[in-house]
């Protein structure tokens, strides 16, 4: 995901300074002080693009073109894709629809070389757990859903929610805060006692709190903390993140990869150069909108994309040809599929 704004993104200086020390510490401190049954699960560490939905022209669910951007998408070298979620535009579709997309993402993963996280967080409990439940049988790997927010339900609600969707499946679930989605951000002792929850074992954080991504952390170190803003990522990433979560990854995976190893081997330079890429991308998507955005840069290189759901529309009606013209004047163009 990506701040939605249409203000001009400014790039950011990122210190890194002794930072692959930094990991080696966190690494004994949880070692040390974590028992190991409590260990956080490292084999979802990582990048994960959060997988953009085709849709025919109609706007119905199309599984051709979910294959052709899902296919694209793995040929980045990515450590997963996170399926249903809102860069999915899950909040438009139907139970169904999202199960017929379960369905087409096991085909291309049957392999088992890529991590699914399959996004389950819907209105109500009985079609998150739905969704949890076929995700399990397709042999995901983990799940994570939005917290309820239909209506201004109270933090014990929100608890209960998570509660009895974390025990439904034997799958770890990974809780996501999203204030720009949901208005309004959880509070710490909250998301310190869902985590806390039996099968829990992290949080897709999407969210410009830093200081309150860091409290996280340190109460809660044996869980998994992936970020969720693609054009930041780097801020996060310096605090700790064990990986990232973002839409743009859609179409430069390679380089969010390249961009997480950089702030691990403490290479300032280099994070620098890249995360700025990623902002002059976000920048050129910001006049059409993320989504549509995204689509429109994707069929500008040859993926059959098709179009965001409405109410969804393309902004700039000359989407495709700008976003493509900056995708060959831009140095994004390296980092290409």
């Amino acid at each position: 995901m990506v701040i939605l704004s249409n203000h001009t993104l400014p790039k950011r200086k990122f210190q890194l300074s002794k930072l692959s020390k930094w990991y080696r510490n966190r690494d004994r401190y949880r070692q040390k002080h974590i028992k190991h049954e409590e260990m956080m699960d490292s084999s979802l560490t990582g990048m994960y693009a959060a997988l953009l939905t085709g849709f025919a022209d109609s706007g119905a669910f199309d599984a051709d073109r979910q294959t052709a951007i899902t296919k694209y998408v793995l040929r980045q070298g990515l450590k997963g894709i996170y399926i249903g979620g809102s860069s999915g535009e899950s909040g438009l579709m139907s139970t169904d629809e999202l199960l017929e997309q379960q369905s087409v993402i096991a085909k291309l993963t049957q392999d088992k070389k890529t991590c699914v996280i399959a996004h389950v967080g819907l209105p109500n409990i009985r079609d998150s757990i739905s969704l949890a439940k076929s995700a399990e049988a397709h042999q995901f790997d983990a799940l994570s859903a939005l917290p309820p927010h239909s209506y201004p339900f109270s933090d014990e609600e929100i608890y209960h929610y998570y509660s009895e969707l974390a025990a439904a499946t034997s799958l770890p679930l990974i809780v996501y805060e999203v204030p720009i989605r949901t208005s309004r951000p959880l509070p710490l002792e909250l998301l310190q006692r869902i985590l806390d929850l039996p099968n829990v074992a992290g949080i897709k954080f999407t969210s410009t709190d830093l200081f309150k991504l860091s409290m996280l952390r340190k109460s809660r170190p044996n869980k998994l903390y992936f970020f969720g803003f693609d054009e930041i990522f780097a801020a996060a990433a310096t605090l700790g993140c064990d990986g990232g979560i973002g839409t743009t990854y859609n179409l430069l995976g390679r380089l969010y990869v390249d961009l997480y190893n950089s702030v691990q081997e403490s290479d300032l330079q280099k994070t620098q150069e890249l995360q700025g890429i990623s902002q002059d991308l976000v920048e050129a998507l910001l006049p059409t909108g993320v989504i549509p955005g995204m689509k429109a840069a994707l069929r500008s290189i040859g993926v059959d994309a098709g179009y965001a759901r409405g109410p969804l529309i393309e902004q700039d009606k000359a989407a495709e040809q700008r976003i493509g013209k900056f995708l060959e004047s831009s140095p994004a163009r390296d980092w290409l599929a």
